[in-house]
């Protein structure tokens, strides 16, 4: 009994010396351990979100596959381009936030933080600009939906708009859930910016950001598959160039 109560005085004792330390956990390695797994468990869940619409989207593509090549032909490929782009680049800003904060490098964490925060920014913004064009051009599934247009190779086999209209219900869906991820993104690293210029995150502790950049990795693993699934279909004119 005196043994558990010693124990217990001891945790107490190394809350009061070490404030991220939750009363919940033994010691630093156990919080660190089970906030990495809790990360990693709702990683798992997220792949299993998006690989149900990954599937949906390789069926129809077999199975529409002429009229899902025509569709993807209306994106611009460059605004896909550059966002993949920005997001490779903000990948890199997030690995520079994590040394940063394992130097105990205050400014130089805020700042990767806040530099990742407009990388987000752009990239959002470019999709809005992408789907504006969308909007425009009657190519958002719905009423006011309209498409014509003929298979790639195949000028004289038009094209099915109901199966057209499918493919960009799919690129609605998987990019705009895409899009949402990284909005929650940008919002997560305003919190941890704002708390690092506070001086909250050092060598001594930085779960946080270590944890809200394995989010921001896997959201960008997303975008590397959606954006050749999505754009690169039947490109093989441009890809010769």
């Amino acid at each position: 009994m005196a043994t558990n109560q010693a124990t217990i005085t001891d945790r107490h004792n190394d809350a009061l010396q070490d404030p991220a330390l939750l009363h919940h956990f033994a010691t630093k390695e156990q919080q660190k351990n089970s906030a990495s797994l809790g990360m990693w468990l709702f990683l798992g869940q997220e792949v299993m979100f998006f690989g149900g619409m990954f599937c949906a989207y390789l069926i129809y593509r077999y199975k529409y596959f002429g009229d899902f090549g025509s569709a993807s032909q209306t994106l611009n490929i460059w605004y896909g381009a550059i966002n993949t782009a920005v997001l490779l680049c903000s990948s890199l800003t997030v690995v520079l936030a994590v040394r940063a904060a394992q130097l105990s490098k205050r400014k130089a964490l805020t700042g990767w933080l806040v530099l990742t925060i407009l990388l987000g920014i752009v990239f959002l913004g470019i999709k809005g600009i992408e789907y504006k064009e969308k909007f425009e051009d009657h190519h958002v599934p719905g009423p006011s939906f309209a498409y014509s247009g003929t298979a790639p190779g195949h000028p004289d086999v038009p094209v099915d708009p109901h199966h057209a209209e499918i493919y960009f219900s799919l690129y609605f869906a998987m990019t705009g859930m895409h899009a949402l991820h990284m909005i929650i993104g940008v919002g997560l690293f305003g919190t941890l910016a704002f708390w690092a210029w506070r001086g909250k995150y050092s060598a001594n502790y930085y779960t946080p950001i270590e944890n809200a950049g394995l989010y921001w990795h896997f959201v960008d693993i997303v975008w590397i598959y959606l954006f050749p699934l999505l754009y690169l279909i039947d490109r093989n004119k441009l890809l010769k160039l």
